[in-house]
């Protein structure tokens, strides 16, 4: 472990304690083509001489754009930072006015992209940058290749030149700028040091129950994400073959290929395996649909460590056996452990699959902690439903007079890139960086989050009231896709829905509703519709104090998406563009 202060330090870690034959997999015209350890340090190799060859130098920044994960990305990811030079990860996903925001800003010289797609966007943009160069992974008509840096570096005459740079790079130096997708304003671009994810990484490996060279993980959470990429650094230390979906459309498909043994998760995707898994279960007849609600209902009882007593564990063991098995067979039949980050997870899903043996261990960080500041571990009483786990050994948490969480410890940025005011409303003077995020610490000191302290709001009766736990209750409807509260200083709060659109379908199907055209359109105007979501509105508000609950929704009639602004690429709630997308419908909640 004392090996390693710098993030290029984790494969060379690898090969010295653990080699893989198979380290990494990417598929490529549909054949896994997978790399062991020791390619994949030539390979980050030779690309580091290769960039040399560019001029590039300690602290210049390149840009990594890529639409889905692929191996690529973390020989790229080493062979930057082995120079001293900055890895300057970008979402595809957002618009060409942060693509040229976010690159010159950072001063990027080279960029590499994934596909056609993605080169599109940058190459509309590139004159209004510092860009040297352009290079693709895929074979684009007009683009360089990125092997055509490959194929440079393949002269080790500079390697010694290479190998002096590397010695040069101390843990304090910045690693990567990772520019915050941003709920509100301007992306920022957050500085990480090596130390700042390595002692992350360190940090988080006690409590994730891998044994070294033995497990299998299928990685498709944008690698450009702190957390996906923290993720890869620790897969990388404990030896864990890392296997990269094609995409999100395909992970059902690669789950029964890769067979993992672990994958991360956001809980939307959670929600939506969930959601899948019961629309299977009601299209079930007889005694085989009657034993299927059974489990559920069973599971979505559970508690961690036998606390439900004998008679619950015995029912449990025949549940999964006949029922909950086959949720495990879905995910590729190995699955022992999901990692859940960036929101909230609905206890009720933590339940269930912890139940069907799939046990999810929420966690909690920014990209600011690098990003693990606490995390669920199922062993030995580390795991309690409805909090994000206990806070890391190496991180300090206390919680502010407001309620709001501050963390310090060495996983915290090292500040805004050209922006020290910002960074200062942040760090305070004695380095604690404050959150945004409302919690408390109970008894075992598990930390909870109860809501974002920017999202809270108060109603003109003077009552404040946090949408975010609304907005995960109400999500267990089967009609709501998506779901903002709001009533900022208004009488009362509300809410824009986002209806489930497919489902809705199907029900109308079964109902006999004639939903018109079918179209989204159709289906948020219908009268029944929303009367069928105001019965479940009315259920779930009954969890809730009286000045909290939703008193009226509109239905909006497109599905809401990262690609039309109304979601970060982490999937949480752009609140100021939906509002403003949907101003007339926001009118109509208070009848102006």
């Amino acid at each position: 472990m004392n090996d390693i202060k710098r993030l290029f330090d984790f494969p060379y870690y690898q090969l010295k304690n653990f080699p893989l034959d198979k380290a990494f997999g990417t598929k490529y015209n549909g054949v896994w083509k997978t790399i062991s350890t020791q390619e994949y340090i030539d390979q980050a190799n030779t690309i580091s001489r290769g960039l040399l060859n560019l001029g590039v130098q300690p602290n210049d920044k390149i840009a990594i754009i890529s639409s889905s994960n692929r191996t690529e990305w973390s020989i790229m990811d080493i062979g930057i930072m082995q120079l001293g030079a900055q890895n300057v990860p970008i979402y595809p996903t957002i618009s060409e006015e942060d693509y040229e925001y976010v690159l010159s800003h950072s001063g990027a010289i080279y960029c590499f992209v994934s596909d056609k797609e993605v080169l599109e966007k940058v190459n509309k943009i590139k004159a209004n940058t510092q860009m040297k160069e352009v290079y693709s992974f895929d074979e684009i008509p007009g683009c360089k290749n990125w092997k055509e840096i490959l194929e440079s570096g393949e002269n080790k005459s500079n390697q010694a030149e290479v190998d002096g740079l590397k010695e040069k790079v101390t843990k304090d130096d910045v690693a990567t700028i990772i520019y915050t997708s941003g709920t509100t304003g301007r992306p920022k671009g957050v500085m990480l040091s090596h130390n700042n994810i390595v002692s992350n990484v360190l940090g988080s490996a006690p409590r994730v129950p891998f044994e070294t060279g033995t497990y299998v993980a299928l990685s498709f959470l944008p690698v450009c994400h702190i957390f996906e990429r923290m993720i890869l650094y620790l897969y990388q230390y404990y030896s864990v073959s890392v296997y990269f979906a094609e995409s999100i459309e395909s992970i059902s498909e690669n789950l029964k290929e890769v067979k993992p043994h672990v994958i991360t998760a956001v809980p939307r995707l959670l929600e939506k395996v969930y959601e899948k898994i019961i629309v299977k279960g009601t299209a079930l007849e007889g005694i085989k649909k009657n034993l299927f609600f059974w489990a559920v209902e069973l599971g979505l009882e559970y508690e961690p460590y036998g606390a439900n007593g004998f008679w619950y564990e015995f029912k449990l063991k025949i549940a999964r056996k006949i029922i909950f098995s086959k949720w495990k067979e879905g995910l590729g039949g190995n699955i022992e452990l999901i990692v859940s980050g960036s929101a909230a997870l609905q206890p009720r899903l933590a339940r269930v699959f912890a139940a069907a043996e799939i046990p999810v261990m929420e966690g909690y960080g920014l990209t600011e902690t690098s990003p693990v500041i606490a995390v669920n571990d199922e062993r030995e009483g580390g795991f309690k439903i409805g909090t994000v786990g206990r806070v890391l050994d190496n991180v300090e948490v206390k919680i502010a007079d407001d309620g709001e969480i501050l963390a310090k410890g060495p996983n915290i940025m090292k500040g805004y890139y050209k922006d020290e005011d910002k960074t200062n409303e942040v760090i305070d003077a004695e380095g604690f960086f404050h959150t945004g995020d409302i919690g408390e610490l109970d008894s075992d000191n598990f930390l909870k989050i109860t809501d974002r302290k920017k999202e809270m709001f108060k109603t003109s009766g003077g009552k404040y009231v946090a949408p975010q736990l609304l907005e995960n209750t109400m999500k267990q409807s089967r009609f709501i896709e998506q779901i903002m509260v709001v009533g900022d200083g208004e009488k009362m709060p509300a809410a824009l829905i986002q209806p489930n659109f497919d489902f809705i379908k199907d029900w109308a199907r079964k109902k006999k509703i004639d939903l018109g055209d079918d179209s989204t359109k159709s289906i948020a105007e219908n009268n029944m519709v929303k009367e069928r979501i105001q019965q479940d509105i009315d259920f779930y508000n009954e969890k809730f104090g009286k000045w909290e609950r939703v008193k009226t929704f509109e239905l909006t009639p497109e599905v809401w998406s990262v690609e039309e602004n109304h979601l970060t690429p982490t999937m949480k709630l752009k609140r100021r563009n939906i509002r403003e997308r949907y101003k007339e419908l926001y009118e109509k909640l208070y009848a102006r």
